[in-house]
């Protein structure tokens, strides 16, 4: 891992508050995430599963998690299952853990090799009751291939189909939405180290550059400065490409005149960071793409405001899509009688903002957490209203990370370039 260490004292607190929550006499089993084949013998980097690092802090495949508070036998009330290296492993990959350095990162003090797995299972399923199984269950995710804790938990139901079973994931979601002081600590290193990359580009952006050389100025910067590499695919959308709401194509050259919308993150132990901008390729914004850059920049700074303690996604996007609303009416794009005729179903402003305002942040970029969830101190927002006017070739959007707190929140990217001066100015340079 490229991050520093984290203080375990985060897993012990998770695995307590986790276990708090479980009924009598149950068990919990965490899986590691898969080493995804890319082709050939060739795996895609590895990626430790969201749920599992944030119960232990093990950054390693092929790793199993028990937790048994009412076990009889002692060593398995929380129980760590790795893989042990050999000469084979540790020459052509590198070692992996040892009992002792698992122990220091996670604060589990029954480690063992995973050969001694399936011994230990029929043991603690002897002896438990009810057995809570992990899954992803974000609302977003809909990828049909059959992840390690799938297989495991159909396997694991044919073996023992008696017992009763549990879901874990709706525990350690109510649990993962709010975050604690190093968590967010981790965060802003993860923001700290996207800000870098950002003023990087400020510097570096002119016409007839291409949208890859940016995406490497962004990789580079991240790379340099400890974080895991990005948190999700950049964007670097040009002229256009702007208007595409997740290009990731990033290679079109970067042409005089042009908007670019940039939104990236940095990845730092495992912790998103989500940033969006839009600069203009030449340095300086015409009056038009001025106009829509600052309607969209006071729709956010009114968002912000609203995004507080004790309402919901939902209700606060659609406060949010009112202040849009009189902004887009404002540059043209439509009438106050447009509004007046229009299909309450399909509003006019979904031609020109046809995205939420906020997602959750946390492990993931669009962490877990639902858009009927109750906002709470200790969550953590993204901010990142748009306009895009496709007949126009003007896309923008600006986006920061909101902290959650008891009297309101904090903008954790405030000190970043926003303004249309501030960012001219730094291109200038």
């Amino acid at each position: 891992m490229k991050y520093l260490p984290i203080n375990k004292d985060l897993f012990v607190l998770n695995r307590a508050n986790f276990r708090k929550e479980l009924k009598l006499n149950s068990l919990a089993i965490f899986n590691s995430s898969d080493e995804m084949p890319r082709n050939g013998d060739q795996d895609f980097p590895f990626r430790q599963n969201s749920d599992f690092f944030y119960l232990t802090g093990i950054d390693q495949a092929k790793s199993i998690l028990f937790l048994f508070p009412d076990c009889p036998l002692e060593k398995y009330r929380e129980a760590l299952f790795l893989e042990e290296t050999n000469d084979h492993i540790a020459v052509w990959y590198g070692k992996k853990y040892s009992k002792e350095e698992a122990t220091a990162v996670s604060g589990i003090k029954n480690v063992y090799w995973l050969d001694s797995f399936e011994t230990a299972l029929k043991e603690v399923m002897a002896s438990c009751e009810y057995v809570y199984l992990n899954a992803n269950e974000n609302p977003k995710y809909s990828n049909p291939v059959p992840y390690r804790d799938i297989r495991f938990n159909e396997d694991l139901i044919k073996k023992f189909p008696a017992h009763k079973y549990e879901r874990s994931a709706p525990i350690v979601s109510k649990l993962r939405m709010i975050k604690s002081s190093i968590e967010i600590d981790l965060i802003k290193e993860a923001i700290s180290v996207t800000e870098k990359a950002f003023r990087r580009l400020l510097r570096f952006t002119k016409p007839g550059i291409m949208e890859y050389e940016v995406e490497a100025e962004i990789t580079h910067e991240f790379i340099s400065n400890r974080a895991n590499g990005h948190a999700y695919y950049p964007i670097v959308a040009s002229g256009k490409g702007a208007c595409v709401l997740h290009y990731i194509e990033n290679n079109k050259e970067c042409k005089d005149g042009d908007l670019m919308l940039l939104d990236f993150g940095a990845e730092y132990a495992n912790y998103a960071a989500d940033l969006s901008r839009t600069i203009p390729v030449n340095g300086k914004f015409s009056p038009r793409q001025k106009e829509v850059y600052n309607a969209c920049l006071r729709v956010m700074k009114a968002a912000i405001k609203m995004l507080v303690p004790g309402t919901t996604i939902d209700a606060y996007h659609a406060e949010v899509c009112k202040v849009m609303d009189k902004e887009l009416i404002k540059l043209g794009l439509y009438t106050e009688e447009d509004v007046k005729k229009q299909d309450a179903a399909k509003p006019m402003y979904l031609k020109y903002y046809m995205h939420n305002t906020s997602h959750y942040i946390g492990l993931d970029v669009h962490d877990v957490g639902t858009r009927q969830d109750i906002i709470k101190p200790g969550m953590i927002f993204s901010c990142e209203p748009g306009i895009y006017i496709m007949e126009e070739g003007i896309g923008i959007r600006i986006e920061n990370d909101i902290l959650i707190t008891e009297k309101g929140n904090i903008d954790l990217m405030a000190g970043f370039p926003v303004e249309v001066e501030e960012i001219e100015a730094l291109m200038k340079k």
